[in-house]
């Protein structure tokens, strides 16, 4: 797998922003039985101020997201709750996926209000850019049980609780 990484904030290095996205990354690649060898994906680990830039130019929206993503191709189904089309391999044998941004500070502050370490949720917001580079969305009800669970699913073979439960106890 080809990641290439830019951090432009460095309280991602702390964290171990290169390995926990790596590993994310190619556990969700294998997830789909696609080729770790000939997969291409770029990351920005940023702040919040530079993802409201790329809101706002991108989706119109100036304000600070925790991940967003663009892929490489259009893969999504037409119909609600459909699955995607596969990538495939361009003409050079790879298969450039996309893009994905995470912020730093959204992030972090999402992790702490849910009581996750910091880790885990970067694991899920990578996860998360990755489905929606596969042509996966969550913008209709159908489309988002299907892509929150694989979420599950493959956050549950890291050993990461479902994201999308709500733990009252806290």
């Amino acid at each position: 797998m080809t990641l290439e990484i830019a951090i432009e904030d460095e309280r991602w290095t702390s964290l171990g922003v290169e390995e926990v996205a790596q590993d994310a990354i190619a556990r969700t690649l294998v997830h789909f039985g696609l080729d770790l060898e000939t997969c291409e994906i770029a990351l920005l680990a940023c702040d919040d101020d530079r993802i409201a830039e790329l809101n706002s130019e991108f989706r119109g929206k100036p304000v600070a997201t925790n991940v967003l993503s663009w892929p490489a191709e259009v893969l999504a189904a037409e119909e609600p709750g459909g699955i995607p089309d596969m990538p495939e391999a361009d003409f050079t044998g790879e298969i450039p996926l996309g893009d994905i941004a995470i912020a730093y500070d959204t992030c972090a502050a999402e992790a702490a209000a849910a009581g996750k370490p910091l880790a885990d949720h970067l694991r899920h917001l990578v996860v998360h850019g990755v489905l929606h580079l596969l042509g996966y969305d969550h913008i209709r009800d159908p489309d988002a049980t299907v892509m929150e669970g694989l979420e599950v699913e493959i956050l549950g073979k890291m050993g990461i609780d479902d994201p999308y439960t709500i733990d009252d106890s806290l």
